[in-house]
């Protein structure tokens, strides 16, 4: 860490900068460039500009769905990470029970929805500033120094180092200055919500600029424990940003960057949300359970927003790293060599049980990342052809320490009552299982696409990838009862029977390697000036996976290794669109329709045994999502604009015969004849046909919209406006479980956003604001509990806040 700290203390970095009449890769060289995806900011340009193909343009000219968030809007609304991102783009959906269980999705592709296992690549890759973040954690921190974002949609493996299948976020940060520059931004707010924000840029010489950047948010915890007395929840998020710009001469830019993030919470706790009937005996479900300890929970109204789970909360993570970027330009082109290295340590404790009782005591998978990857590019523009082409090599190591330990209420938790142990609190007391993982990935990419313009109008743009891929991984779980001697498979005896049902030791190293290639090709057409007809055909893949967080058990008791590795996807996408600018430019409509088929979907499953798995991995047969999605904007003048962005998306199992169940049908006995769904005492099927069901966290309707409306006027002796603002989104109702349970839907709903302000040409600004005004109540996730008890727990979303923001460019 020591290390660490002084290598990042040296080093800075950023965006940039090249003769845009000349390069063909060129970053934005403006403070604040001008972006919407209608997104209400104030900036009146009708052109976005984008870097999305590796080359300056405007995001109409793009022939693929893209959104485009300016830093502007981001800081207006509130939409400080990725979680608070997926309100103003409807196809993006993000998912953190925790900083490590976090996954970003498009479409309704990218990580498996459930707890995080590292053995597989995530399907939306995350870029700052050409760096791959390749950890969903860094999505949970503060945006920092942030000038624009895209999110791109779809497979961009053939234009990005590392392979993404369902799409891309690519974060711009604010880049240095050769003139002195400072912005400063403050907020406070209910529920001790407090941010600030600051950078400053200038020149040090001639040829070298520097920026500097730092964020700090803190909030009190929106969930009480009465078990603790504390709130949970909380925000504690520090953020630095260091950058040196080095321009020796006009043609060449190097740039040295560096970055460090902390979070400091007692994170993440869950509520009581209600139980349903498994198909359990009713002895073993969670009310004859609870009644059998004497608990009662605190309270079963989840937007009370009470727990009283007992066991150590903590989310403390940090993350940072520090990256390299040379641009050249050479000739007619650029050549871009970005070399980085991040590292991501965290040190989590969770309450596994989701209950006050001392059933799991203590949970914890302290884990430490480092990650390198280089890449090579060169891309250039000309009058008939654009290309890049690029070379990209990428290493992983990950290493992870767990510990998870039962508690005196484990015993009449876990154990048949009709067995005499069940009362017996030594015998799960203190059983502990330690976990071991170790992981190496590697992968290589060689990569290109080129765009020849046919005609005037009409341009045909193929592109490749070749990819290889290795992956080592280690898991070993070694089992200790409460005396500390440990517990083998093979032991025989009713007490070693029943701590081999909670923990089962397990040694294996799972490993592989496989060479894909993958290769797209679209055509657009200029139907007009302003509008822009598109096609695309992509064949895609994910690298295979390997399990890391252990695998279940065969009808005999012993891990089933055949699990430990699962297929690659292979995906056929389709898409067609329409981008069209009219009145003037002042009316923007894009339109999109997509579909995409992929073969081996890699799936998180759980198996309902308490502690034995909590998830692992598993390839359903066939995956399907398909859709439209719309983005329309309008700005009739300077004092009004508005923006409605829609999606429907329908992402389903095509082909998943052999799922895990819900909870509903889970829990039970074997036999021929399988019970009614919640029928307690029945038996259960081992495994379940969900075919035509919904995929995870997918709402088929989504919505973004708002409206600004501003006039000028004098405050204090300062020119400027007022301003009125309203932005809100709408999520119809998903699944908060692998398998569709009628538990576990969340229910739909809409959140509004208002914010009245003053601003100045000068850079001033002072506002109010107020982020789900009405109220709403509505969850984040829903969670099943292992042990098949019937137990529903939730993540309530954040409650109606309001504060106040100030800020000031210089």
């Amino acid at each position: 860490m020591i290390s660490r700290t002084l290598l990042l203390a040296g080093v800075a970095s950023a965006t940039l900068f090249a003769n845009p009449s000349q390069a063909s890769e060129a970053q934005l060289a403006v403070d604040d460039p001008p972006s919407s995806v209608g997104t209400g900011a104030s900036d009146a340009s009708p052109e976005i500009f984008v870097t999305a193909r590796r080359r300056q343009e405007t995001s109409q000219d793009v022939p693929l769905a893209i959104s485009v968030i300016g830093g502007e809007h981001i800081d207006n609304t509130g939409s400080f990470n990725v979680g608070r991102l997926q309100q103003l783009t409807p196809t993006l959906q993000f998912y953190s029970s925790n900083p490590r269980n976090s996954a970003a999705n498009i479409r309704g592709l990218g990580a498996p929805f459930g707890l995080t296992n590292d053995g597989i690549e995530q399907g939306v890759g995350i870029y700052v500033d050409d760096v791959y973040y390749s950890r969903a954690a860094s999505s949970t921190f503060d945006f920092l120094d942030v000038a624009q974002i895209e999110v791109l949609r779809g497979p961009q493996g053939t234009l990005y180092g590392k392979n993404t299948t369902a799409g891309a976020i690519n974060i711009t940060t604010r880049a240095p200055t050769f003139d002195f520059k400072g912005r400063a931004e403050v907020t406070i707010g209910n529920l001790g919500f407090k941010q600030a924000k600051a950078a400053v840029s200038g020149p040090l010489s001639d040829t070298v600029a520097a920026r500097f950047a730092l964020s700090s948010t803190s909030r009190q915890g929106t969930i009480f424990n009465v078990a603790s007395g504390n709130r949970i929840n909380e925000q504690d998020n520090l953020g630095l940003r260091g950058q040196l710009l080095w321009r020796p001469t006009e043609t060449v830019d190097v740039t040295l960057a560096g970055d460090f993030s902390r979070q400091d919470t007692e994170c993440c706790g869950t509520v009581y949300v209600r139980t349903g009937s498994t198909q359990r005996s009713l002895n073993r479900q969670y009310a004859a359970l609870t009644s059998a300890l004497g608990y009662t929970v605190v309270s079963t109204n989840p937007f009370d927003r009470l727990t009283d789970i007992d066991a150590d909360l903590n989310a403390g993570n940090t993350l940072g790293g520090a990256s390299l970027r040379v641009k050249w330009e050479v000739g007619a082109g650029t050549f871009t060599s970005v070399t980085a290295w991040r590292f991501w340590d965290w040190k989590p404790e969770n309450d596994r049980d989701f209950t006050g009782l001392p059933i799991v005591t203590r949970s914890q998978n302290p884990s430490q990342q480092d990650q390198y990857t280089q890449e090579l590019r060169y891309s250039q523009s000309g009058d008939a052809l654009d290309f890049v082409i690029g070379a990209f090599g990428y290493h992983q190591r990950i290493d992870t320490q767990g510990l998870e330990q039962h508690g005196p209420a484990s015993s009449r938790w876990n154990i048949n009552p009709s067995n005499p142990l069940s009362n017996d609190p030594s015998v799960l007391a203190g059983l502990t299982a330690y976990n071991t993982q170790a992981l190496s990935n590697t992968s290589a990419a060689l990569y290109g696409q080129v765009s020849w313009k046919v005609t005037d109008a009409f341009t045909i743009q193929p592109g490749i990838r070749l990819n290889y891929d290795k992956k080592k991984g280690l898991y070993d779980r070694q089992v200790f009862d409460g005396q500390g001697n440990p517990v083998l498979l093979g032991q025989t005896g009713a007490m070693k029977a029943a701590q081999l049902a909670i923990f089962s030791p397990q040694s294996y190293r799972p490993s592989g390697s496989d060479w894909n290639f993958s290769y797209d090709v679209t055509a657009s057409y200029k139907l007009a000036q302003d509008v822009l007809a598109y096609a695309t055909y992509a064949k895609t893949f994910k690298s295979f996976g390997i399990n890391q967080n252990g695998v279940p058990n065969d009808a005999s008791g012993v891990p089933a290794l055949a699990a430990q590795t699962i297929k690659p996807e292979s995906l056929n996408h389709y898409e067609v669109g329409v981008k069209a600018q009219f009145l003037d430019r002042r009316a923007t409509l894009n339109l999109s329709a997509f579909r995409t088929e992929i073969a081996n979907y890699q799936a998180q499953v759980t198996n309902g045994q308490f502690g034995t798995v909590r998830g692992y991995l598993a390839n359903a047969e066939k995956v399907r999502t398909q859709g439209v999605e719309a983005d329309f904007s309008l700005r009739p003048s300077q004092r009004f604009n508005l923006y409605l962005n829609g999606a429907y998306t329908d992402a389903t199992y095509r082909k998943f015969e052999d799922a895990p169940c819900p909870p509903e049908l889970s829990g039970g006995g074997s036999g021929a004849v399988i019970g009614a769904p919640g029928a307690p005492g029945t038996n259960s099927p081992a495994f379940c046909d969900i075919s035509g069901q919904r995929l995870p966290g997918v709402s088929k309707w989504s919505f973004s919209y708002g409206a600004e409306y501003n006039r000028p006027a004098a405050v204090l002796g300062q020119d400027g406006a007022v301003y009125l603002g309203v932005d809100g989104n709408y999520r119809s109702r998903w699944s908060s479980n692998p398998s569709p349970s009628a538990y576990t839907w969340v229910k739909g709903y809409a959140l509004t956003n208002v914010r009245a302000g003053f601003r100045t040409d000068a850079g001033f600004e002072i506002y109010g604001w107020v982020r789900n005004a009405f109220d709403v109540k509505y969850f984040d996730e829903l969670n099943v509990p292992g042990g098949n008890t019937g137990l529903i727990t939730g993540k309530p979303g954040d409650p109606r806040t309001w504060g106040a923001t100030i800020k000031t460019e210089f």
